[in-house]
């Protein structure tokens, strides 16, 4: 953590040159997941840059704060958070999704510095995260496990058994944030299958709710900051987001859930982001 309070303006800025590298490097690799990675810029940003104790130096330091990217295929915005702390070097992220390269199309943390779990398949990250719990529990390590998971990928069944251990094991050292963007790669999430209400299905599982604008970083950090405060009892932030946030084109539409913008698309993305940044 760099400070007692954070520099919200700092914080929001940096956000947005996490986006911006986001869509640089899914238009250079030709593939990649830019609606999903835009939404959770924030609480990435809000992660890397002010709450969570990491060190770049020491990338495996046991008492390190984790992180784990449930919803593995936004990757992109975990490479831009890992590189814009120091992790590798910024050049790196033109190399995404190259064969063979360190910066997959999912994360894996036997190529990347500075990722803490492989995921990609819906629902297991969220598991290894319960491990990585209880595993500081027993190791008697201070350290605190944050993961994230799409609204879309809660629809799976492993999720709300983790759910179910996280809160039987009384995991206080655990905080899932819930990035609610409400779409998912064949359209509305509730059209699908319905997940809401998202509060009222964790507090059944016996966890700690706290649900905000997962856009307004003041709100991001007070409710991760009560959620850190509840003892016994793991916490959740359900963040009401929007898909490919701060891209006026791809805002709310499901149809960027993946794919690269054509260079038309990716000039002017990149110019209202940089807007943004100024």
């Amino acid at each position: 953590m760099f400070g007692v309070v954070p520099d919200y303006q700092a914080l929001r800025k940096q956000a947005n040159l996490l986006r911006h590298d986001v869509v640089k490097m899914i238009a250079q690799a030709g593939s990649g997941h830019n609606g999903g990675s835009l939404s959770a810029a924030d609480m990435i940003a809000y992660l890397y840059f002010y709450q969570m104790r990491v060190d770049p130096k020491r990338p495996d330091w046991p008492e390190r704060d984790r992180f784990v990217l449930s919803k593995g295929h936004c990757s992109p915005i975990l490479y831009a958070a890992l590189a814009g702390r120091g992790f590798f070097p910024r050049e790196t992220l033109w190399t995404l999704r190259e064969i063979g390269g360190a910066l997959q199309g999912h994360p894996d943390m036997t190529k990347t510095v500075g990722v803490d779990m492989t995921t990609g398949s819906l629902g297991q990250g969220i598991s290894a995260a319960v491990g990585m719990a209880i595993g500081g529990r027993l190791d008697r390590l201070n350290y605190q496990v944050y993961c994230m998971v799409g609204d879309g990928e809660i629809q799976e069944g492993q999720v709300w058994e983790a759910a179910m251990a996280a809160a039987h094991h009384r995991l206080e050292n655990l905080i899932v944030l819930v990035d609610n963007n409400k779409m998912e790669t064949d359209g509305e999430t509730r059209s699908i299958i319905n997940v809401e209400p998202i509060e009222d299905r964790w507090r059944a599982f016996g966890w700690v709710t706290e649900r905000v604008d997962g856009h307004d970083i003041e709100q991001i950090h007070e409710g991760i900051q009560r959620l850190l405060g509840v003892n016994d009892r793991p916490g959740v932030l359900v963040a009401d987001t929007i898909k490919g946030k701060n891209v006026s084109f791809m805002e709310g539409q499901a149809e960027w859930h993946s794919g690269p913008t054509n260079q038309e698309q990716t000039e002017l993305a990149l110019r209202e982001l940089e807007g943004l940044i100024e």
